[in-house]
């Protein structure tokens, strides 16, 4: 393995535009979305540059509440390039839980969707805000959270009282030059803390894990430098992006390598066989029994997964015979296993594809 790389999110992503411009980078079908790497860097640089209209500094603490859309892709390298924290917030969280995330964090921002399952997260949003109402976008007064002073709305409603929309930051960042992201950028360390992932550990409350750009682009890098990760790679990204397994195994990951991203909004298992077939992955990530959820659908014979080489699973223990049917039905013959921890950044130790 060779010697640890010194580069912020931003220039990751800066590079490997420059080197892959025309490679698809992003592919969402539920959103309609499909973007080469040039495209995405565009992107990430507007939402940047609307975080910076915005007000956020290096240093601000943001949370992030939504499941894999496309926007959570974006911010998480447009924080990485104007230096903020990007907070990780669990979709399964409820009113209480977040709550207290957004104080314990210290957050000034949260960008939401509108709802996943059957929690509707505007609701739970407007519960601990009720300040919402009356207050103007961007001039939030709360005594439950009173570092907190931007809502950004990620969804189709067209009223969103207090809230600003994910459009509306766009807008406001066609105010702030390309030079003067350029010179936000540059003034970042790789030993900048840029994500904190929230965990429950073994006690008490969930705790923020702090980690670096250093930290999780070297784990990034690495992970993929096992499983063979190039720019002809496809990977499904089934696993919440809210965690570490989403957001440096997999989005990390691909971009770092320069591989296409294929991302499904939360795990269904039909739904990811007919993005594997259809975008001819190459690579799928999950936990054990995502891959035997897929593995028992009453469909599965109907996909063409041949093009499937290798992928992680992670996360529980993994049953032998699940790992010889991954291999044999699926095709991943070069399938590893990944053990760590988020306080890691988070893989410690892997298997190679050439294990026996």
């Amino acid at each position: 393995m060779s010697d640890f790389v010194s580069k912020t999110m931003g220039e990751v992503i800066k590079d490997t535009a420059s080197r892959f411009p025309d490679h698809p980078a992003l592919v969402a079908p539920e959103f309609n979305i499909h973007l080469n790497y040039s495209q995405l860097y565009d992107q990430c640089r507007k939402t940047a540059r609307g975080l910076m209209a915005l007000g956020i500094k290096r240093g601000d603490h943001v949370s992030v509440w939504t499941t894999n859309v496309p926007e959570w892709v974006y911010l998480q390298y447009a924080l990485g390039m104007v230096g903020a924290v990007l907070v990780t917030i669990n979709t399964n969280y409820q009113t209480h839980e977040l709550e207290y995330i957004l104080k314990q964090s210290d957050s000034t921002t949260l960008f939401l969707i509108d709802a996943y399952r059957d929690t509707s997260f505007y609701d739970t949003v407007g519960r601990i805000l009720p300040e919402l109402d009356k207050d103007q976008p961007g001039k939030i007064v709360s005594s439950k959270l009173p570092l907190l002073k931007n809502v950004v709305y990620i969804g189709k409603r067209q009223n969103t009282p207090g809230m600003f929309k994910f459009s509306d930051l766009i807008k406001m960042g066609e105010s702030v030059s390309e030079a003067a992201l350029d010179e936000r950028m540059k003034a970042l360390a790789d030993d900048d803390v840029i994500n904190m992932q929230y965990t429950s550990g073994t006690t008490g409350f969930p705790k923020g894990v702090m980690l670096t750009h250093h930290n999780i682009v070297n784990n990034a890098r690495m992970v993929g430098d096992v499983m063979g990760m190039t720019e002809k790679d496809s990977l499904l990204i089934q696993v919440p992006v809210f965690h570490c397994f989403g957001c440096v195994m997999s989005t990390l990951n691909c971009v770092y390598h320069g591989s296409k991203m294929v991302l499904l909004e939360y795990f269904d298992p039909l739904k990811a066989l007919q993005m594997m077939a259809k975008e001819k992955c190459t690579a799928v990530n999950g936990v054990p029994t995502m891959f035997v959820t897929i593995l028992n659908h009453p469909d599965f014979d109907r996909y063409d997964l041949t093009s499937l080489r290798t992928g992680i699973m992670a996360g529980a223990p993994c049953p032998v015979e699940a790992m010889k049917q991954v291999i044999t039905k699926m095709h991943c013959s070069e399938i590893v296993i990944a053990f760590g921890q988020t306080e890691s950044s988070p893989v410690m130790t892997m298997t190679r594809r050439d294990d026996p």
